[in-house]
């Protein structure tokens, strides 16, 4: 333990103990005996305060964030348009159940929601309390619009812990391991990896292959709906590549498959576009059928939604869907806040402006560290993938381990992802400021360097 704060005149970074501190490590040793194993940790540390991109740990340190909750704090721990807006709410109305009774706050983020989420058609939208919620709300819609049971999905999915949402996801360990039977009726279709795949690939070659896939696993005509991570999440942030993307809408269109856009992740500016479908968008005719949002969209409260074809989110009967908690006044406060906040403040542009900032750093570090195989991403949604060695692409969890470990213990706080486990990802708040975004990605390089 030190006797003053390590910082610069310059730095956010300030670190009072070592990391973790006397106080984390007892109220981790805590911890161990209240509640299981099986919630893991990225870093042993426990957080008192937070604002912006900063957290401040329970001994005085100050950590900068580039976890930003998973993605859930676009816009910046304790925003203050959520917070008054959350203040204000829980003064008149903590919760009622909309399947219940009506409330405002519901409707007013529906309607947002409508005019927000492309495609040029009426739309309606439900609300639920978490992605994996709303995962699974939307293969229900799409199964009863359809009568159909098929879900295709992914290799490097994630959609959720729940049983529907286990199912589809794509990761064995830890996520899976342990936990079948799963869901049936589930159909995992390789995602189109392009720096693991040995050749370049064609359009038209992609169209042979989802074709291909159909001939193989699951006919067309049983087939409810396509669920697709534009931007892998956990899967390691690899963008699917327009070529693929086009190619899969036009097999679904032909043959009556919905598609399923799960924007948990990339929504709410993270790819420097509002939603990623727009990216795509651009380049060929794309209106997902329906999207799913939740993470940022809360402004760090637990919220999501499903917003869709109105002839389509209108199939399910009435009390066919539903839930205790969805759409909680107070989070659809906090909701409404962060949708304000994008407009008022310029946030997707600014996320633009980071990602471009964090694409051209990362080509840097790869070009100076052999242990980089590939910097990746869209927007503000960049990755580093690291590898034993460059011809053979052998994914290196343990060096990537070595780097979260020692960012951390230096004040800079990471997530892995990756089916590998081999890849850093950085979902940093918009609203950090340069110098703090500087201070991070030079501390990210040094930790490379030495791990």
């Amino acid at each position: 333990m030190t006797d003053t704060a390590v910082a610069t005149p310059s730095s956010s970074i300030v670190l009072v103990t070592e990391i973790p501190g006397p106080r984390s490590r007892s109220l981790w040793a805590r911890r161990e005996k209240a509640t299981p194993r099986g919630l893991a940790h990225t870093a042993p540390i426990f957080v008192d305060r937070a604002e912006g991109a900063l957290l401040h740990d329970v001994d005085g340190n100050v950590l900068i964030d580039f976890a930003g909750g998973i993605g859930t704090l676009n816009f910046g721990h304790t925003n203050p348009a959520v917070v008054d807006a959350v203040r204000e709410q829980v003064g008149k109305l903590t919760h009622a159940c909309f399947t219940v009774v009506g409330y405002e706050p519901y409707l007013l983020l529906a309607e947002r929601l409508n005019e927000l989420v492309p495609g040029a058609f009426d739309k309606k939208t439900m609300l639920a309390n978490s992605g994996a919620e709303a995962v699974e709300n939307a293969v229900k819609i799409a199964r009863h619009a359809t009568g159909r049971q098929g879900v295709v999905v992914f290799e490097h999915g994630f959609h959720g812990r729940t049983l529907l949402g286990l199912s589809m996801t794509s990761k064995v360990r830890p996520y899976k391991l342990g936990f079948g039977p799963y869901a049936p009726e589930i159909y995992r279709m390789p995602f189109p990896y392009e720096y693991r795949r040995e050749t370049p690939c064609t359009a038209a070659a992609y169209e042979r292959e989802i074709r291909d896939f159909f001939a193989s696993y699951v006919a067309p005509e049983q087939v409810a709906c396509v669920v697709m991570e534009l931007v892998t999440g956990e899967g390691g942030f690899i963008p699917a590549p327009p070529a693929f993307v086009e190619a899969l809408i036009k097999v679904c269109r032909g043959n009556g498959i919905l598609f399923v856009d799960d924007e948990i992740q990339t929504g709410f500016g993270r790819t420097g576009k509002m939603f990623a479908c727009e990216h795509y968008a651009e380049l060929f005719d794309f209106e997902p059928d329906l999207v799913i949002t939740a993470k940022s969209m809360g402004g760090g409260l637990p919220i999501s939604a499903v917003t869709g074809r109105a002839e389509i989110m209108d199939s399910p009967q009435a009390g066919g869907l539903g839930g205790t908690y969805l759409g909680n006044p107070v989070a659809c406060a906090a909701a409404l806040a962060v949708l304000d906040s994008v407009e008022k403040e310029g946030m997707v542009e600014r996320a633009r402006r980071l990602g471009a900032k964090v694409e051209t750093r990362f080509a840097e570090l790869a070009s100076r560290y052999s242990r980089i195989g590939d910097a990746r991403g869209l927007g503000a949604m960049r990755a580093l993938e690291f590898v034993k060695d460059r011809v053979t692409k052998e994914p290196d969890k343990e060096f990537t381990q070595r780097v979260i470990q020692s960012a951390y213990k230096s004040g800079l706080l990471l997530l892995s992802a990756g089916t590998a486990g081999n890849v850093v990802r950085t979902l940093m708040p918009f609203v950090i400021t340069d110098d703090q975004l500087d201070e991070g990605l030079a501390l990210l390089e040094r930790v490379i360097a030495s791990a």
